[in-house]
This record gives structure tokens, sequence and C-alpha cells, in this order.
């Protein structure tokens, strides 16, 4: 099972969204204030939250079009997932294809996670398009776990 999600942003280019999702500091303002590693191709990116922690080998970069993280640590129902972003210019329009994907079993978690992504997709959109991003621990608290 997958979580998919597609954002368009305006005033924006692939590169500068390419940049935000692979640059530390790119990440620490959509994502996780609380974000350190090695962001190159073989590097760990790790993101910390209130919550806990998730660990992103970096698989695949391709710049301005693609970025490919492989969970390497983190809730026991992320083992095995891949991140995918696929990034494509449609006009005016950035547009960003999110997937998270090779869920074991869809379950309450599952569904957090999904409107945790679209929560911070739209900070990224922020991000982009503002300069300022929503991260953790300034972003929206949906639930128990964040």
């Amino acid at each position: 099972m997958d979580i998919v999600h597609r954002v368009g942003v305006t005033s924006s280019s692939p590169a500068a969204a390419f940049e935000a999702l692979t640059t530390i500091e790119g990440l620490r303002g959509w994502w996780a204030a609380d974000t350190n590693g090695d962001p190159a191709v073989g590097g760990v990116i790790e993101f910390r939250f209130d919550a806990g922690g998730i660990d992103m080998e970096v698989v695949e970069l391709v710049t301005s079009e693609r970025v490919v993280w492989r969970v390497v640590g983190g809730p026991d129902e992320w083992a095995g997932t891949t991140v995918t972003w696929q990034l494509s210019q449609e006009g005016d329009w950035t547009i960003i294809l999110f997937s998270h994907d090779a869920w074991a079993e869809r379950g309450e978690f599952m569904h957090h996670c999904s409107t945790k992504w679209a929560l911070f997709l739209m900070s990224l959109k922020q991000l982009l398009e503002t300069g300022a991003g929503a991260p953790e621990p300034r972003d929206v608290t949906i639930g128990n776990w964040g």
C-alpha cells in the first residue's frame, strides 16, 4: 500500500523544490527543524521529532527531477518503505508528485502519516512560495502521534 499526493507550487521551480529536498537547510525549512546528516546519494539524513526519529538513506538524486529515500530507521511501520519525489514544470506551476511506498498494511498509523505528509507538503509549498514553511515543531498537531 502506498501514500500518494500531488501538489502544485507557484512562484518556484523544480530546481528550488529539489534544493528544499536535498539540502539540510531546505529540509529544516519545511519538515523537521531538527534535521542533520548527509544528503548525498548513499548518505543518511536524520529527522528528529518530538514523537521520535526517522532516518532516510538517500538512494537517488536526479537534479531538479527526482529524489528517492529509503527508510533505514524509525517507526516499525516505516521499515522497508521508500519515499519518492517527482518534480516537473507545467506552465507556471512546479508539480510535486509524492509517494511513500510499500507499507505492509493499512492501519490507523498509516492514515495518520498520510495526513501528516499532506500537511508537510503544504509546508514545503509555503516554503517555496513565501520563504517560510511550518516544520515540526511549528506544524499542525493532528492527534496523539503528533
